[in-house]
């Protein structure tokens, strides 16, 4: 029986998490630009069939400052952070065996093509964006760094304040279905000590929304029952506690956080 193809698949539908977690895997090629073996796929599950990302432990490169468990692993931590709160847009992602072992398995996400993160002159930053830094470009003209202050965006970068995201770059961040905002590419999350790097700043200062807040408690009420326990499969026992102490601190400051002093705050490069 031939799949029948979404275009583009929901990850927002409930069938999606089944589809990633179940489906046959097709590997159809490799993204080249991805610094780790990042590999396109068709899945299929009972006539349905949908793209994905697939990502082989086998392919990791080792990195000295995440010595433990894998990289695929945080993948889908952070993807259980996201869910077990509401907070942040992840795609369905799951760790399961494919065509060259054990991975990291998402959704693709089909983007409607709407910018969310840019580069461009003072004067050209759309109505309502959130202005990150001011620079120069090439020839010395002012330029900024701005995003889009979408209510899915402002949440991802809550997301990213809990997971401690080193690498929140702009191209991570995907404009999907029924206007929903995806972030990706979550491999380097996670680890206890401070290294938030993020596109994000637009926020900073700011009062934590009601509805953020309650987020929070969501998931701080739930890393102490189901999610600390799923959580330990991929991450240390410190790096659990220190998730958790970073919830604690949000909650206690009620305000987006700003920049430290002792790391570089924003990724390079941007996109």
């Amino acid at each position: 029986m031939a799949a029948d193809h979404l275009a583009p698949a929901d990850p927002a539908d409930p069938a999606a998490k089944e589809l990633v977690e179940h489906g046959r895997l097709d590997v159809e090629g490799r993204l080249v630009d991805a610094s780790n073996v990042t590999l396109f796929c068709t899945i299929e599950l009972d006539g349905v069939s949908a793209n994905a990302v697939y990502k082989p432990v086998s392919g990791e490169r080792p990195l000295w400052d995440f010595p433990d468990g894998t990289l695929a692993g945080r993948e889908v931590a952070t993807y259980l952070v996201a869910e077990a709160a509401g907070l942040g847009g992840v795609p369905p992602t799951v760790l399961r065996e494919g065509p060259f072992g054990e991975g990291m398995v998402q959704l693709w996400v089909e983007t409607t093509g709407e910018e969310l993160v840019e580069v461009c002159a003072p004067a050209d930053v759309p109505d309502g964006w959130r202005v990150v830094l001011h620079a120069h470009d090439r020839s010395g003209a002012p330029a900024v760094l701005a995003h889009s202050s979408h209510e899915g965006l402002r949440d991802i970068a809550v997301l990213d304040v809990v997971v401690n995201n080193t690498d929140r770059k702009g191209g991570h961040l995907l404009s999907g279905p029924r206007d929903r905002i995806y972030g990706v590419d979550h491999g380097i999350c996670l680890h206890t000590d401070p290294k938030l790097r993020t596109v994000l700043w637009g926020w900073v200062g700011e009062p934590l929304p009601d509805s953020v807040v309650d987020k929070l408690r969501k998931l701080r009420w739930s890393l102490d029952h189901e999610l600390g326990e799923a959580l330990g499969e991929h991450l240390t026992p410190a790096e659990v506690t220190a998730l958790g102490e970073r919830t604690d601190i949000l909650l206690d400051d009620g305000v987006f956080p700003a920049p430290g002093d002792d790391w570089r705050a924003i990724p390079w490069p941007l996109f």
